[in-house]
């Protein structure tokens, strides 16, 4: 086994970790059961996970290797490709949960860094007179330092200006793309935030931006091939350069307060240019130990809203308190009942990142889901008569209802994924069909006022102009106000997901994809249908089998990116919902690679 000697220097500069013992041991899987998450103390995982988060270089000479020799041990196409999650790219960046081995290294980071530095030279067609700029931020993982030294590395050494602006969110990411102001080094030329939004602390991941949006799934694909080329072709006198050039070049930037003066301007132009249209307005903030907790300071505070009773504004990568999702019921549950105990107007909460949101009126009744995109298509449609609405596709029948008969809009349910809702959004504006609003269940929402920016952050500033505007036209009742616009709204009195999954290694799936098997299920479904004269078939459908019956609904489609069939039921009631259950259990028990456990448990109780 080849020996080590190292030689530590260190400078104000952003630096790499010791070269020879986080290398090896991030780039090999850890073994399993060196740590669980239940057997340690949050103070416990600090001591042993969290990575040095200085810049100082502590170089390493790298043992008996000579300076064109490579220095990392081998991993082939297929384990860059394992990171790609549709749009984005997703890892286990820390030791600390059983099983998981980290795959997303600092050497793997660099090369992601050097790759997207050669995609986006490409794509910009610059030449070598041109010198393209990269801004990177991250949310508050405690893996988010080291990685965004090595990306930055990655992206030095390939010959960008890479800007650093530390802790910030997703939207804030694409938005400097968009920025004209050279006293903050915008516009850039592409972006990247380090963040794996509501995933637990051990992972992160990245995601890509230019001016012209997010980064789509080929775009992925093309820079993990491109960083496995070369990941393999490292040296040591090749990672030696790119740190020397990053030492050099790398800039900080405060971009987070041009971002959040943005959003404050938003505010008060929608009030008239009033300086502290909030003035009064007790907003309560949870921001999960998240990215979100600038929203309390500098953007609430300066409209004049009271903010005391906010919670979980500092950021902390262990996520203590609760997962940081809108959609996770502790979590809502949290800040509701942080409505209630400091009787606030209005509460608002963040995922991770901050490009999904969602809000509490001062009841205690919560705007996300369905609510919160009735609430949106509501705000939209006042201000956009007949627009349509590109929701995700597991939106309630009663939401159609709300948008097309009561709003006077038209509902465009399309497919799971932000990026996906996003883009179908784009393209009906392209052939003539006016769209000002895509949004999903999950919190993720984008306004074509706002560049298409995905914005959890914006969409919460929307709410926020309506409470201001209102008072400003001399109507009160504080978050009445918005409870009203989603009055009418059809609610389901009983609705569940149910996950069906695939096993791969069943030999019912005859050596085939997990993606062609759901596929087979999914047919099997859809021809099962037409024999009940009870059900009907969506006449509409982008994803799935979605189909209608009982006095509710069920949609049952393959996963973006699991082998799982997730299976959603709406009804008027559990009795009913069971019905849907049944049909569904009818048509695919037959399939022995299909774990239908979770579906027999549901209908059976």
């Amino acid at each position: 086994m080849s020996h080590c000697w190292q030689q530590n220097t260190q400078s104000s500069s952003p630096s790499r970790r010791d070269y020879c013992a986080p290398y090896l041991r991030n780039l090999l899987p850890s073994p399993p059961g060196k740590l669980t998450w239940s057997s340690v103390s949050s103070m416990q995982l600090r001591t042993l996970s969290k990575p040095q988060n200085d810049f100082t270089f502590r170089r390493n000479i790298l043992c008996n290797a000579s300076a064109s020799s490579t220095v990392v041990p081998h991993l082939d196409k297929a384990a860059f490709l394992k990171l790609q999650n549709g749009s984005d790219i997703r890892g286990v960046a820390l030791d600390g949960v059983e099983g998981e081995g980290v795959n997303l290294t600092e050497p793997v980071a660099e090369a992601i860094g050097a790759a997207f530095a050669a995609w986006l030279v490409e794509k910009k067609k610059a030449d070598a007179s041109q010198h393209l700029r990269v801004s990177i931020g991250h949310d508050s993982r405690i893996s988010a330092k080291f990685l965004q030294n090595a990306i930055s590395r990655g992206l030095a050494g390939a010959g960008l200006e890479v800007v650093q602006y530390g802790l910030a969110s997703t939207p804030a990411m694409f938005n400097s793309t968009l920025t004209k102001d050279e006293a903050f080094l915008c516009p850039v030329d592409g972006s990247i935030m380090i963040t794996a939004s509501h995933l637990p602390f051990n992972r992160n991941g990245f995601k890509f931006f230019t001016n012209a949006g997010g980064l789509g799934k080929t775009d992925i694909k093309d820079i993990l091939e491109r960083a496995e080329k070369l990941y393999n072709q490292f040296t040591a006198e090749s990672l030696t350069n790119s740190e020397k050039v990053a030492s050099l070049s790398i800039k900080t930037v405060d971009y987070m307060s041009v971002y959040t003066s943005d959003l404050v301007k938003a505010v008060r132009k929608a009030a008239g240019n009033i300086e502290k249209p909030l003035e009064g307005f007790h907003i309560i903030v949870d921001a999960g130990n998240g990215a979100g907790g600038f929203f309390a300071a500098k953007v609430l505070e300066p409209l004049g809203a009271i903010t005391s009773g906010s919670q979980f504004l500092e950021p902390d990568g262990l996520f203590p308190n609760h997962i940081p999702n809108p959609e996770d019921k502790t979590a809502m549950k949290a800040i509701t009942q942080a409505v209630l105990d400091n009787k606030a107007d209005l509460g608002i909460i963040f995922d991770t990142d901050v490009d999904r949101s969602a809000a509490v009126d001062s009841t205690g009744r919560e705007f996300n889901r369905n609510r919160l995109i009735a609430l949106m298509a509501a705000i939209v449609l006042e201000e956009h008569p007949g627009t349509t609405i590109v929701t995700d596709s597991v939106t309630s029948d009663g939401l159609t209802t709300f948008i097309e008969k009561k709003l006077g809009g038209k509902h465009h349910r399309f497919k799971r994924g932000y990026k996906n809702v996003i883009d179908e959004a784009i393209r009906l504006n392209s052939i003539g069909e006016e769209s000002h609003l895509a949004i999903e269940t999950s919190g993720h929402g984008a306004l074509k006022e706002n560049n298409w920016l995905d914005d959890g952050a914006y969409l919460m500033v929307k709410i926020l102009n309506k409470l201001a505007s209102a008072r400003a036209s001399g109507v009160g009742g504080g978050s009445n106000v918005l409870t009203g616009l989603i009055e009418g709204l059809q609610e389901p009195g009983f609705a569940a997901e149910l996950r069906l999954k695939i096993n791969q290694n069943h030999p019912d799936l005859k050596g085939g994809s997990f993606r062609e098997y759901g596929e087979t299920v999914l047919k099997h479904l859809e021809s099962s249908i037409g024999s009940d004269p009870n059900l009907q078939k969506a006449p509409v459908n982008y994803e799935g089998i979605r189909v209608s019956g009982y006095g509710g609904w069920f949609l049952l489609r393959l996963s973006l990116h699991d082998p799982v069939l997730p299976l959603n039921i709406e009804a008027r009631n559990s009795e009913d919902a069971v019905k849907l259950g049944l049909v569904v259990l009818a048509a695919v028990k037959e399939f022995a690679g299909l774990d239908t456990s979770a579906l027999n448990k549901f209908v059976g109780s």
